[in-house]
């Protein structure tokens, strides 16, 4: 049985990246400019979610950025200003691995930001994002979360697998220290920055192939795109969806 749902799974995605290659080919003809954003906690999966949706899509027109920490002119520029010479051009998917939202996140809990950068943050990102759309950007921000048992295991294999060493950081020895002071910054990240034309879609993400699967189902669900193959599977809703406050109390989001 275990045989035979690993090979239902690698149909439904092979299918699901047929999809992504038509979507980027009419994303190419048409000139639009698709923002796609990954957060979550370390070891939450957005390294291996976004290198399985790229795998088949075109380099040329499509890019993954994942800014390292920044340096002393980024610190006296404007907050966005780094972020928005990574923005797509008319053709382009562009894949944050982390966004501007590091500064509701890591720099938040660690101290890397004053309150009062924190506050203007937060004030202007919801402007920004809609600016943004105004301007003919797409925006689909993926939330992707996992339980602190799961992050624990992950972060432990990371040490464990020779493979894995570049994904280790100074900042992962102190995630789980800080499980709870993460909880409350993406608890009112995701309240606060939650908006009609940016929305925040969570992932349940302990089940890595699960959630790259839903997010591929899920993005392709909100792209109109030529020769969409309307009546294949929908993202699970258990596994993928839109935030909404009740969930920070109910179980859909892990505490």
């Amino acid at each position: 049985m275990a045989k035979d749902d690993d090979v239902a799974y690698e149909h439904a995605f092979h299918q699901a990246q047929v999809e992504l290659v038509k979507f980027q080919k009419h994303v190419i003809k048409h000139g639009q400019k698709v923002l796609v954003i990954f957060e979550g906690r370390d070891a939450s999966g957005k390294d291996g979610t976004i290198k399985r949706i790229v795998e088949h899509l075109s380099p040329r027109e499509t890019r993954v950025v994942a800014l390292g920490a920044p340096s002393d002119r980024d610190r006296r520029a404007w907050y966005f200003q780094r972020y928005v010479e990574q923005l797509p051009i008319g053709g382009e998917i562009v894949l944050f691995n982390r966004s501007w939202y590091n500064r509701a996140g890591v720099e938040r809990v660690m101290g890397f930001c004053t309150d009062a950068e924190y506050e203007e943050f937060m004030k202007t990102v919801p402007m920004f994002e809609q600016l943004l759309v105004h301007c003919g950007f797409t925006i689909l921000k993926y939330y992707l979360d996992i339980s602190r048992e799961e992050q624990e295991q992950r972060l432990k294999q990371r040490h464990k697998d020779p493979l894995r060493q570049w994904k280790l950081s100074p900042i992962d020895a102190k995630a789980a220290k800080h499980w709870k002071d993460y909880s409350e910054a993406r608890n009112v990240m995701l309240a606060r920055t939650h908006s009609v034309f940016a929305p925040w879609i969570i992932v349940r993400a302990d089940d890595k192939r699960s959630a790259r699967l839903n997010v591929i189902r899920d993005l392709l669900s909100r792209c109109d795109f030529h020769g969409k193959d309307r009546h294949g599977p929908t993202p699970d809703p258990n596994a993928v969806f839109l935030f909404d406050a009740s969930q920070l109390e109910n179980g859909m989001i892990a505490e």
